[in-house]
């Protein structure tokens, strides 16, 4: 998780030293109940890139001349943050993911913020799901 307030810098550092692709942006209420605001992932750097690195020229500018990577992650978070419930099957996630073309989803019981699920996460559980049903199928053809 990441604060509104950090630097997209900060957020950069954050997504590399945990190597992951998202950070959830959060804020804690005055009684201390954590509440999502957001979620700026690697795709919301790219866009930052694109959208404020200036026209074309063919060069490159140094990583110290990126001027949006001392913006706040709220000024570039995705704000319409797609959510799921712990009771939702691994099929209905991975159809969520594919058809919104997104690779994070938080999680929320309640209205309150449990986890993230991600498309690794659903890679892993499909693939032991598919292995035991091989095995499955390999114990019955040997009877």
């Amino acid at each position: 998780m990441i604060r509104p307030d950090a630097t997209v810098t900060d957020a950069v550092r954050e997504l590399v030293e945990h190597n992951i692709g998202a950070l959830l942006v959060c804020e804690a209420d005055p009684s201390g109940e954590v509440h999502l605001r957001g979620i700026f992932s690697e795709r919301d750097l790219l866009h930052a890139h694109a959208r404020l690195q200036g026209p074309a020229s063919g060069k490159s500018s140094p990583p110290n001349k990126c001027p949006w990577m001392a913006a706040t992650v709220a000024e570039l978070m995705t704000t319409e943050v797609i959510t799921v419930s712990p009771g939702d099957s691994v099929e209905q996630i991975m159809d969520l993911m594919t058809t919104k073309r997104i690779r994070h989803l938080p999680v929320l019981s309640e209205g309150r913020l449990v986890g993230i699920v991600s498309i690794g996460d659903i890679v892993k559980a499909q693939h032991a799901h598919l292995a035991a049903e091989n095995r499955f199928m390999k114990d019955y053809i040997r009877g």
